[in-house]
């Protein structure tokens, strides 16, 4: 099974995408990518790893560029104006398979993204069944950013992580009124290099 190139509509015209239609899915997958600024597209490999994962683990997957990143028209808002992108991505699968429940895949700024649509979506009455946030830039969801009380939550954090300091996500967790689950990788940096495998190991059997 090979993902298709798509063209979705966004807030600001086109989004890139990548769909992969699974036969008899039990569930949805959209995958947010990490920083536009710093380089991140839907081709990273932390996200191509999430969407193979995904992939085997039944799900049909979509992964799709932010505003102003690859073919995506427009240019970077880096707050809200991605998670808008993200908002229409979920609702463009959604609509081609509203009866299958919907998991949210975010890595670094992505689990940003994730986690500010999940809290979104389940504002307007939707629902997400579950969350993955990778090394997550949890600096960015500011007290106004509601976020989800439904979706199963798992955090994903390297603990040698040079990009997004580990301590600022374990204080997250250990702040956040809910029930979630936190996995420290280790000897592992932002990017898990060498560590993909460990990735996949951990995120399928929550899938």
């Amino acid at each position: 099974m090979r993902e298709v190139s798509q063209t979705l509509e966004g807030p600001c015209g086109a989004l890139e995408a990548l769909y992969l239609d699974v036969p008899e899915a039990r569930g949805l997958a959209l995958i947010c990518h990490p920083n536009p600024v710093q380089g991140g597209t839907m081709l990273n490999k932390v996200v191509s790893t999430l969407q193979r994962t995904a992939r085997d683990a039944g799900y049909t997957t979509l992964r799709f560029n932010y505003r102003g990143v690859g073919a995506s028209a427009g240019s970077h808002d880096m707050s809200s104006g991605e998670v808008d992108d993200a908002e229409a991505a979920a609702r463009w699968l959604q609509a081609r398979h509203p009866d299958l429940p919907l998991v949210l895949l975010g890595f670094s700024f992505g689990g940003f993204v994730a986690a500010s649509l999940a809290g979104r979506l389940e504002g307007q009455g939707g629902a997400v069944d579950r969350l993955f946030m990778v090394a997550p830039a949890v600096s960015r969801l500011k007290d106004d950013v509601p976020l989800s009380r439904q979706a199963a939550l798992t955090v994903i954090q390297p603990d040698s992580d040079e990009v997004v300091p580990p301590e600022t996500v374990y204080a997250w967790s250990e702040a956040l009124d809910r029930p979630h689950e936190l996995l420290k990788v280790a000897e592992c940096g932002h990017f898990f290099h060498g560590k993909l495998t460990d990735l996949k190991d951990l995120v399928l059997p929550r899938l």
